[in-house]
């Protein structure tokens, strides 16, 4: 039977926490969770494994670390600590669980799990590209 994850490798346990409103940017774009880590330039799941692998405390004090560093969200500036205790109560509590777990080893090794993928699309290309080479170079003589 196929992976019922095969088509959304991202824990749904995430969902809650990487939807939830930060606040409103300069251009007046709701801003999530997950558009803030991404504009940070962080993968928000990988990110959100780490959080929940802390612990509640840590993860707190460390959303409020990269809540100070986002900009693009005036209101953080004043209420990033507020804003980090609020949205780290979102948090999976699961610690134990199969698909945190496989999560945050992704996010520790930093590839994601569909990657083989990726390899083989590569791999083909390649086989197309060598066989585009030498079928070009046949005998036209």
């Amino acid at each position: 039977m196929a992976d019922n994850n095969v088509l959304n490798p991202h824990p749904p346990e995430f969902d809650r926490f990487l939807q939830a409103y930060v606040g409103e940017d300069r251009n007046g774009y709701a801003v999530t969770v997950l558009s803030t880590l991404a504009r940070l330039g962080l993968d928000p799941w990988n990110e959100t494994a780490e959080l929940v692998m802390l612990g509640h405390d840590a993860a707190q004090a460390r959303l409020g670390t990269l809540l100070a560093r986002f900009r693009d969200v005036p209101a953080l500036a004043s209420d990033h600590g507020k804003i980090a205790r609020d949205l780290s109560e979102l948090l999976p509590e699961g610690r134990a669980s199969g698909s945190l777990k496989r999560a945050a080893s992704t996010g520790a090794h930093g590839r994601p799990g569909g990657s083989g993928a990726i390899w083989a699309v590569f791999a083909i290309i390649f086989v197309l590209f060598q066989m585009f080479m030498v079928g070009g170079s046949g005998s036209g003589e």
